[in-house]
């Protein structure tokens, strides 16, 4: 027996066997073999996830071997990719195939299955989801039965498989539907605000891409702004020494150490901020899109991040500033705040629905529940929807109120896994036992 442990610290469980398949076809002789003996199976990607969605409770199925491009259709822009594929190996390859992710988060350690399937969304208020990108995928489901998920075969699976938790089986391979590659000019630069939330629509709409990041004691925030150029612009990635005192040194080394200094004496945390915010200085560069998508994080933390409607975007972050400058706690990360468009997954966070994501973070040798019971009440106002990988409380019957397709879900679910072969309790707390 081993012990399992998710990146951030704040989740572990005991393993009775690490099991590690190389081919669809051992991924079946696991799952049949579990279903028959009775066995719970839990397929787990980077373990990147906040909560325990991956945390097996028998054995664990580590897709490690199932890496790689196995097909392009280049007249379609679609590739057909095994699940476990890494995104800091997915994405160059893309690149190199003149092809691109239309959006991604801002890290890239995740396993493009552990991603989709957690619903990571970057940031674009035109642009949807990772898993909206899927238009195909092969799933092992509880019986070790091998079904085939696209717009010729099962099409009317395709809104839960998607997005499926990990509750429906085990997706061996998804086909993406790409873009072609393309640069993104950043402009990343330290304003005020009440100056941001005052225009932070317009901003949304105005850019491809847009984000900010406000740092809790202050009234600073840091924005970045994406947009796409063309190969004529003459703009050129950071040189190496900027990116290697901005990404590493400073957002990681630096950062590192004043985390390390607030666990010992939180009451710097205000002042720390104010430094922080204010020592930001403006850059502006252009590179290959996941080149400035993705940043190296190697400062652990824990975090909690809710889907609100964009309307309420200004209003949850008022109510959380008021808790911040009223509650005594001491908060060293920034608050960051991203948008995504609607789309039709059943379990996405923006499920018919345009959205504002508020993300909060605390530092993983700091205790962040309080600050996270405070947010996830003031978003409960809004109809928040919880990322299904960050921390939350809620359980099904809260999540079947805010989800109208939560129980056509639960039926699939019951049809492709009627043993539970792939629950945990997590799934249990949101989907019902």
């Amino acid at each position: 027996m081993t012990t399992w442990r998710n990146w951030g610290g704040n989740q572990t469980a005991e393993v009775d066997r690490t099991l590690s398949p190389g081919s669809l076809e051992e991924v079946v002789g696991l799952v049949t073999q579990a279903a028959a003996d009775g066995r719970r199976l839990k397929a787990v990607g980077s373990s990147h996830s906040f909560t325990a969605i991956a945390a097996p409770v028998q054995d664990q199925v580590r897709l490690d071997r199932l890496t790689g491009v196995i097909d392009v259709d280049q007249d379609r822009g679609r590739v057909r990719v095994l699940a476990g594929t890494p995104l800091y190996e997915l994405n160059p390859t893309l690149d190199r195939l003149g092809l691109a992710m239309p959006n991604l988060g801002d890290i890239d350690r995740q396993t493009i299955v552990g991603a989709t399937s957690t619903g990571t969304h970057g940031t674009g208020a035109g642009l949807q989801g990772l898993a909206a990108s899927i238009v195909g995928l092969t799933l092992v489901t509880g019986d070790g039965s091998t079904m085939r998920i696209d717009e010729r075969e099962n099409a009317d699976l395709l809104p839960a498989a998607r997005l499926g938790l990990g509750a429906l089986g085990i997706v061996t391979d998804v086909t993406l539907q790409l873009v072609p590659a393309f640069r993104l000019h950043a402009v990343e630069r330290p304003e005020p605000l009440a100056a941001v939330l005052e225009r932070v629509h317009e901003l949304a709409d105005e850019n491809r891409h847009f984000e900010l990041y406000w740092f809790p004691h202050t009234d600073r925030t840091l924005t970045k702004r994406n947009n796409v150029v063309d190969a004529l612009h003459p703009g050129r990635p950071l040189p190496r020494w900027r990116e290697e005192l901005d990404d590493h040194l400073l957002s990681n080394v630096l950062f590192e150490g004043i985390n390390r200094v607030v666990t010992w004496r939180p009451s710097l945390a205000p002042r720390v901020n104010q430094v922080s915010s204010r020592a930001l200085s403006a850059r502006e560069f252009t590179d290959a899109s996941y080149r400035v998508f993705c940043t190296q994080r190697t400062v652990r933390f824990t975090e909690s991040e809710y889907a609100v409607p964009r309307a309420s975007v200004v209003p949850v972050l008022e109510a959380l500033r008021a808790w911040v400058d009223s509650s005594g706690e001491n908060l060293p990360f920034p608050v960051e705040v991203r948008f995504a468009a609607a789309d039709d997954l059943w379990l996405s966070t923006a499920y018919a629905r345009d959205n504002a994501y508020v993300a909060v973070h605390q530092y993983h040798r700091m205790d962040g529940s309080r600050y996270f019971a405070a947010f996830e009440a003031i978003v409960a106002e809004h109809g928040g929807r919880p990322h299904w990988g960050k921390v939350h409380t809620l359980g099904a019957d809260r999540l079947r109120e805010l989800y109208p397709r939560f129980d056509d879900f639960v039926a699939v679910r019951d049809r492709l896994d009627p043993n539970r072969t792939f629950s945990n309790p997590y799934l249990d707390r949101v989907l019902g036992a």
